[in-house]
């Protein structure tokens, strides 16, 4: 959001894409380089669509920055549960129980709640960035639930997982700027302001960096869903600090529709351990109710 911030920088997100790809690359050649294991396991065939999905995804997500609100770009982010779980179905023929079905329920009336919210209080709310934005969605998607089956496929590494898809997504998005024309006016804008740019950058690129190791990491061991619900909970702190960090437009409106959507996270993370976590029944609630009536009843009389 401060990189956004910078007055003429919105039409480059792109071009921000593209040094965020690079940066990952070296921090994945860097982190290979300290494991013992350094072959390629997986397929090249499957980097290339991981790394096609890879750009359309954060590349989708940076432009359309240059449209919406930052919170409503990330609370689009935090219902990324629900293309996941649709991804689930079709991918890999997972089944969800009521629980994760109510979550998503949830999760989409607490989005199109928020959306509605950021059209009436923005007066640069634009519907481009909605479309942008659901299509990063979409293909988040896929990418969770193709890493997830390709990772436990060929047991491939978080490092190597990174290196790959990432640099093949370099050159994709290199090749592409080249083709519009659109690389040349960002370097040159990015040369006259190199801290606010690729200063702001590395950092993004290096905090993000250690996201993804997590992420994946989670994805490996526990799967795409359990993953999602981790990173949507991270996101809830990122609208607070945007608030309180730059100044937008605000309406109550927001906390609703944002409880509405960690209502369904708790849900999600609820049936993922139902073992565990024993919620009370109504009758139960009524029962232990009347009991400490006439308990207190007793010792009025007594």
């Amino acid at each position: 959001e401060l990189i956004f911030s910078v007055e003429g920088f919105k039409p480059f997100g792109w071009y921000l894409t593209l040094v965020q790809f690079g940066f990952y690359s070296i921090f994945g050649l860097i982190e290979l380089q300290l494991i013992q294991d350094k072959r390629r396991r997986i397929p090249g065939k499957t980097y290339m669509i991981i790394a096609f999905l890879t750009v359309g995804t954060m590349g989708l997500s940076n432009t359309s920055l240059g449209y919406l609100n930052y919170p409503t770009q990330v609370i689009f982010k935090c219902c990324k549960l629900i293309p996941v779980m649709i991804g689930g179905v079709f991918i890999q023929g997972k089944r969800y129980n009521i629980a994760d079905v109510s979550a998503a329920l949830c999760m989409s009336l607490g989005l199109i709640w928020f959306t509605l919210a950021d059209s009436t209080v923005a007066p640069n709310f634009n519907l481009t960035g909605v479309v942008l934005i659901s299509l990063a969605l979409c293909a988040d998607a896929v990418i969770g639930n193709v890493q997830e089956k390709a990772m436990k496929l060929h047991n491939g590494s978080n490092s190597e997982m990174v290196l790959y898809s990432y640099s093949i997504g370099f050159v994709y998005i290199l090749f592409g700027l080249t083709c519009t024309s659109g690389l040349s006016p960002a370097v040159t804008f990015c040369s006259k302001h190199p801290v606010q740019t690729y200063g702001y950058a590395f950092l993004f690129s290096l905090t993000g960096y250690f996201g993804i190791s997590f992420v994946l990491a989670l994805i490996k061991i526990f799967g795409a869903l359990l993953a999602v619900t981790v990173t949507t909970g991270r996101k809830a702190m990122t609208i607070v600090l945007s608030f309180l960090f730059f100044a937008k437009p605000f309406t109550f409106q927001y906390v609703w529709s944002g409880l509405l959507v960690v209502l369904g996270i708790f849900l999600n993370v609820y049936s993922k351990n139902m073992d565990k976590i024993k919620l009370p029944s109504l009758h139960g609630l009524w029962k232990k109710s009347v009991e400490e009536r006439k308990t207190r009843t007793l010792s009025q009389t007594v």
